[in-house]
């Protein structure tokens, strides 16, 4: 059946090309009718399926005119081979610029079921029987149904056992009304489809096919689908459905972003991909709750307990911190300081350690933080997810959508000119490679995406060499001058911090720099691959774009918490970075905060940059649109030029809403033990996220090309790999980057006997315990200048000078180091057997949508057996009578011959 139907499409294809007259004018035109909400031909019959927007050549400068006629002759080619292939077309001019004229493309019903089967588009049978599975979730009807969008406005879907619709058995399918059987969104997308492969010029044996290739060359200027009304105003044609309007007030529009999404009405508008993405949008914004109200506590109870910290108390006291005098960080510049210098520092290092205490204090996790806490819940949002993901796919009738059935891209099929046998189906077939071709382009793609990880490396390197550098400037001028002019926030400028917020600046700026280049070359190296499939192709995109996209956000915060400050020597023996810059040092209480302050500002900057680049530019380019057409009222412009007017959509579609959202889950899971607001803030952004991605998908673009999608491809083990590492990343940076470990280890046993002299368990004296004390006289030579003190401190654990071990590594730091290695161990060991019993116990498909699907299946398979069973019945039955009536012919002739003969 399925080479059937693609036998059929080979042969309009051929007929197309081998019957095209010579000269004929291949589009009829017509003058608008005045009616601006008609979507359908002048006749007011015939349904527009598509819009095809080009400029009239002959109106073209002069100059170009040998350009033009070129154009000229492709687009009557092309359309000649459109009506050819069964479409009908009509041309209408602008009434607001006279150069452009919108071909509008209907097809009739032959050429929709001819597609429909082609495209294994499945159609109902007849109503759905079963009984609806009772939910527990239902007693809090009473509560969700104000959340609910209007049920009088959207109302509920009827159901249908479906199949994949057969043209020849188009009699036994639920056909009430030929023009509603197919919807707009099967329409424009068999459309679509046909527009893709309908060739516009043929040289020898070279055809030139497609919508695509016209659209980049400048002979047509715009193609979509319509929309059905104006966003805002309801359609005066009757028996339109108004599902734009309907989808703007109950799910665009500010005032319902309460409500939940209209996920069915969103799926038959724009088709099973995006309904997909805002399904899974709305599910992981659910999930971000939990971990937002956890977040938020962990962040109040910081807030409020950060003064009462004996650390803190230690560090400001003038009588302790005060007294405590500091390494210079720098070699020739930089001077000696107190302690208590960074008090406002060292309470807000203190706050982001008990938001980690806090952390797992609230949810109950009184021996292990964080990762146990925390990660097993994206475990949970993933497992239920794809549940949920299950229920979509019985219900949108995606269940049995293979791979088999997504066709090759018209790029691929262009590019068809080796052989093959087919492994599966043992028939030949051309492909656009030969397997060396293949490993060459690989090799080059692989090649390029791994040179431009390592460009990414070197910036970041670049901008360490800048932490450096201005440190050095920022502790002469910080520790020296007066800072009148930012007396308010004088106490929070310390050089570590400024360094920090400037650095986390450049960084942003660079990382979004890197990103507009990037794109393009990623494109280029996915188009230069020649995927087969849609699907591959976004695959392949997605892989490369994560993988950049993931070394260029995450690296700079990779390096904060487990490279800076993890190899800097000790005062007499410092480590070099290039043999002149001394090595970075963490602030006396660790590098959480300025790890916390870099999430902050790429997390806060990324969602500014995004939103300015989704929402602000559409809706300006519109604007300006709007103004340049100069005409007062859509009330006298037709609808296909009031949706050219929109912008178009981008030809990835949903790719750059999924990169910006796992970048998001990313940040929120890779580092939530550093930053427990992450979620807080993720959860405050895809609430307007949803909003704004509806908004703009409604009000500021064009109608998109409906596709079918199963789940969300790619994003998924990508998803579950960032969780899996998520684990690791933050048992890491409890253990290394943050304080909890050794002050553990101080408090349970180096507070107390036989190490301290405390009588009962306690932080005082950390604050001595953890700062080692360095000599003047055991300076090299570089550095006599700074012997003007006898002894300082410095944050490490060494033995004293004197010591017969001096400056080498102390008993306490080995019991920190084992204590953290201990950690780490069994962290993971329990976070990950959480993961997989989860994982285990939780079935992917519900069971009763697996016993749904089953008994679909079974009375989908008795009615089209009793369909074959009728047609053979029937057919039998007609033989019958055939043979009754030549028995009765023959035996009539035989009597009347004995007749004559007697």
């Amino acid at each position: 059946m399925y080479t059937g139907a693609l036998f059929m499409l080979g042969c309009h294809t051929f007929d197309c090309v081998q019957n095209l007259p010579d000269k004929i004018c291949f589009c009829p035109q017509a003058e608008f009718n005045g009616k601006p909400d008609s979507l359908f031909f002048n006749d007011g019959v015939r349904r527009i399926d598509f819009i095809l927007v080009y400029e009239d050549e002959d109106k073209k400068e002069f100059e170009k005119r040998h350009t033009f006629q070129r154009h000229k002759r492709r687009r009557e080619y092309f359309e000649a081979s459109l009506m050819k292939m069964g479409m009908e077309l009509e041309a209408t001019k602008s009434v607001v610029d006279e150069k452009l004229l919108f071909v509008k493309v209907h097809m009739p019903w032959d050429v929709l079921c001819t597609y429909a089967e082609v495209l294994h588009i499945k159609v109902p049978l007849q109503p759905n029987d079963l009984t609806s599975h009772y939910s527990p979730w239902r007693i809090f009807s009473c509560i969700t149904k104000h959340f609910q969008p209007n049920e009088e406005l959207i109302g509920k879907e009827s159901d249908f056992f479906t199949a994949p619709f057969e043209k020849e058995r188009q009699g036994y399918f639920h056909i009430k009304d030929k023009d509603l059987f197919f919807t707009p969104s099967m329409r424009s997308k068999m459309a679509f489809y046909i527009l893709t492969r309908a060739p516009y010029e043929i040289r020898g044996n070279v055809k030139k096919f497609g919508i695509t290739k016209l659209l980049n060359s400048g002979v047509y200027k715009a193609a979509y689908p319509l929309h059905d009304c104006r966003f805002n105003v309801k359609s005066k044609e009757p028996d339109c459905p108004n599902e734009r309007y309907l989808l703007y007030n109950e799910w665009a529009h500010p005032k319902s972003f309460y409500k939940m999404q209209p996920l069915d009405l969103i799926r038959k508008y724009y088709g099973e991909k995006i309904g997909i993405y805002f399904a899974w949008l709305g599910f992981y914004t659910t999930m971000l709750a939990l971990a937002a109200v956890v977040g938020l506590a962990c962040f109040i109870y910081g807030y409020k307990t950060q003064e009462t910290s004996t650390w803190s108390k230690e560090v400001c006291d003038p009588e302790i911190g005060g007294q405590i005098v500091m390494c210079p960080q720098c070699d020739h510049f930089c001077q000696y300081w107190r302690l208590n210098s960074t008090c406002e520092a060292s309470k807000d290092t203190q706050y982001c350690v008990y938001m980690i205490v806090s952390l797992f204090l609230i949810v109950g996790c009184l021996f292990f933080p964080v990762p146990v806490c925390f990660l097993p819940s994206v475990t949970l949002f993933l497992e239920f997810w794809k549940r949920y993901q299950a229920e979509l796919e019985y219900e949108w009738d995606t269940v049995e959508f293979l791979e088999q059935e997504e066709l090759p891209r018209p790029e691929y099929e262009a590019k068809c000119i080796y052989e093959r046998k087919n492994p599966i189906t043992g028939v030949k077939e051309k492909i656009p490679y030969t397997t060396c071709g293949r490993c060459v382009r690989v090799s080059i793609g692989i090649g390029t995406v791994l040179f431009w990880i390592m460009l990414i490396l070197a910036s970041v390197v670049a901008i360490t060499v800048y932490r450096l550098a201005v440190f050095f400037a920022f502790s002469t001028s910080l520790r020296t001058q007066g800072l009148k002019e930012l007396e308010p926030i004088k106490e929070y400028v310390t050089p570590q911090m400024a360094t920090s917020v400037t650095a986390s600046l450049i960084n942003f700026i660079a990382i979004m720099i890197l990103n507009t280049v990037y794109e393009r070359v990623a494109i280029w190296i996915t188009d230069f691959e020649l995927p087969r499939t849609k699907t591959d192709y976004e695959n392949s995109l997605t892989l490369k774009m994560f993988l950049f996209q993931f070394v260029n956000y995450y690296s700079s915060c990779f390096y904060i918490a487990f490279a800076k400050g993890k190899a800097v020597g000790y005062p007499g023996k410092p480590v070099y970075l290039v043999g002149a810059y001394r090595n970075e040092e963490c602030d006396p209480g660790g590098c959480m905060i300025e790890l916390t302050t870099q999430l902050s500002i790429i997390m806060s900057g990324k969602a500014i940059w995004n939103n300015i680049q989704e929402v602000l530019l559409p809706w300006v380019k519109n604007l300006i649109s709007r103004h340049c057409t100069r005409v007062t009222s859509e009330n006298t412009i037709p609808r296909w030029e009031q949706d050219y007017r929109l912008q178009p959509v981008s030809k990835l579609g949903l790719f750059y809403e999924y990169l910006e959202m796992v970048i998001q889950f990313g940040f929120v899971t890779l580092f939530v033990a550093s930053f427990p607001l992450a979620p807080v803030l993720a959860l405050v952004n895809n609430l307007f996220e949803i909003r704004v991605d509806a908004w703009k998908m409604v009000t500021q673009f064009r109608r998109i090309v409906p596709e079918k999608a199963q789940d969300i491809g790619a994003w998924q083990p990508i998803l579950q790999g960032v969780a899996i590492l998520a684990v690791a990343t933050n048992a890491m940076i409890t253990a290394f980057t943050s304080d909890m470990i050794p002050r553990l280890v101080y408090y349970w046993s180096f507070s107390v006997y036989p190490y301290g002299s405390n009588t009962d368990h306690t932080m005082k004296g950390y604050i001595n315990s953890s700062l080692s004390v360095f000599s003047t006289s055991d300076f090299s030579n570089a550095s006599k200048k700074y012997q003007k003190l006898f002894l300082f401190r410095y944050r490490d654990f060494r033995y004293p000078p004197g010591h017969p071990r001096q400056y080498e590594h102390n008993v306490y730091y080995w019991h920190v180091i084992a204590a953290k290695l201990a950690f780490i161990i069994v962290v993971e060991h329990i976070v990950y057997f959480t993961k997989f019993i989860l994982s285990y116990m939780i079935p992917d498909v519900p069971y009763a949508v697996k016993e749904q699907i089953k008994r679909e299946k079974y009375l989908t398979q008795v009615i089209l057996h009793e369909t074959n069973l009728k047609l053979v019945t029937k057919w039998i039955i007609n033989k019958a009578k055939l043979n009754t009536q030549d028995h009765s012919i023959i035996t009539s002739n035989t009597v009347q011959l004995n007749n004559k003969v007697y």
